[in-house]
């Protein structure tokens, strides 16, 4: 198992390219089922999820390869199940359950199981398909549904859900008739699976929005598109420029989308603007205090939270951070006191009080962002910190501890 070793405390000058959004590649490769011709994804991130789910295509028989950023898709005779020995190491397995029904009208897929982060449940995905004709039962771990063909209806969620909204997304593009999503999750990730579709072919209005229509089409075809810049990367980088006192120019960042993010870290202190070749973010000043609430967009995403918590920790004053959308995602905190912050909690919501120093320790990450809080504060500690159990770090981040490196960052990976 590999661990990176961290010596902080270098302000981190330079250049880095974002990658290609994790996040919106994961729908797009799933909706890949539904279509009756190849098709080119380029701007696809090297990421442990992606290669997972690229395997999962290809039991499923939509035969895929990964080459330089590049998936190529080439549709086949489809199976409909979905092995519990790969959904259990990715919950966005469960992405496939509304396309395979749309093409196959069955679907086996594996029940995903909770995660560090909180339960997570798949029942508005369900309730959103039967609505539209299918139906369901549970048996051994497995979701099995079943239909004849499913038709468009009017679905209103009980609360934006970003799956369940990209689930109902992929079945409703080749159902019957229309389909409307009321109170729809209106992430950036989600206008970008519905432009790709619609570059397939599909008939959608209203993403970004609450309100989604789509008009069922009976195929979908070839198409080639590149994948949204990440924009959670792009923010965790930002967070590094201001936590170490450093200069960064982020090209391909995704800045309009990382309004929220952009408004908290200026009321911190820390300058951030676009210019005709990337988002240069630069922190020339003590950080100020400020308080978040994590919200879906267009509010501060909760993918940040654990980010920002670490800037925090070195910010004059208190801070208030409550956590609205999962309800265990403060695992990070007790690492981070580890290192010197001085943090409470009280169930949803953490307070930090600015310290003027964090010290290097051997910290546990628990999930992908909670990895990222930990190597942005070695960043900035005195001394060495090791950040182990960086497996969940490889799900979200392509290649961290080298585009760190490029900028000045004293890291390395090493095998435990």
């Amino acid at each position: 198992m590999d661990k990176l070793v961290i010596e902080g405390g270098v302000p981190l000058t330079g250049g880095i390219d974002i990658s290609g959004s994790k996040n919106a590649a994961l729908p797009i490769l799933f909706s890949c089922i539904l279509l009756s011709e190849s098709c080119t994804i380029n701007n696809v991130p090297n990421l442990r999820d992606i290669h997972t789910t690229i395997r999962l295509l290809n039991m499923l028989g939509c035969s895929c390869f990964y080459e330089e950023h590049c998936v190529h898709v080439q549709p086949g005779a489809l199976v409909p199940e979905a092995p519990y020995d790969l959904v259990r190491t990715m919950r966005a397995s469960v992405l496939c359950l509304g396309p395979l029904l749309s093409r196959l009208g069955k679907a086996r897929v594996a029940l995903p199981g909770g995660c560090a982060i909180g339960a997570r449940p798949v029942d508005q995905h369900l309730k959103g398909l039967e609505l539209m004709g299918a139906s369901f039962q549970l048996e051994g771990g497995y979701i099995l549904g079943h239909c004849r063909r499913l038709k468009g209806t009017h679905v209103s969620f009980d609360m934006p859900t970003v799956g369940g909204t990209e689930n109902l997304l992929m079945a409703a593009s080749l159902a019957e008739g229309e389909t409307v999503l009321e109170n729809a999750a209106r992430e950036p990730e989600i206008v970008d699976l519905a432009n790709f579709l619609c570059a397939c072919g599909a008939n959608i209005t209203g993403h970004g929005t609450s309100v989604i229509r789509i008009q069922g089409v009976t195929s979908l075809h070839h198409a080639q598109y590149a994948v949204m810049p990440d924009r959670i990367e792009a923010g965790t980088f930002i967070v590094a420029a201001g936590i170490t006192g450093g200069e960064l120019l982020l090209r391909n960042c995704p800045f309009h989308e990382l309004e929220a993010v952009v408004r908290k870290l200026r009321s911190m202190g820390m300058e951030i603007s676009a210019t005709p070749v990337g988002v240069l973010a630069r922190c020339t000043g003590p950080m100020r205090a400020t308080d978040v609430r994590t919200q879906p967009f267009p509010g501060f995403p909760t993918d940040m939270q654990a980010q920002i918590m670490a800037l925090m920790c070195l910010a004059e004053g208190a801070s208030v951070v409550e956590e609205s959308i999962f309800e265990n995602r403060f695992m990070h905190v007790l690492e981070l006191m580890r290192m010197g912050a001085q943090i409470k909690v009280s169930g949803h919501t953490a307070m930090v009080r600015g310290v003027r120093q964090l010290t290097g320790a051997p910290v546990m990450a628990s999930d992908l962002r909670a990895s990222a809080s930990l190597v942005l504060a070695g960043l900035a500690a005195r001394g060495v910190t090791d950040v182990r159990r960086i497996y969940h770090l490889d799900r979200g981040y392509e290649q961290i501890e080298h585009k760190l490196t490029a900028v000045g960052a004293r890291i390395r990976r090493v095998q435990e």
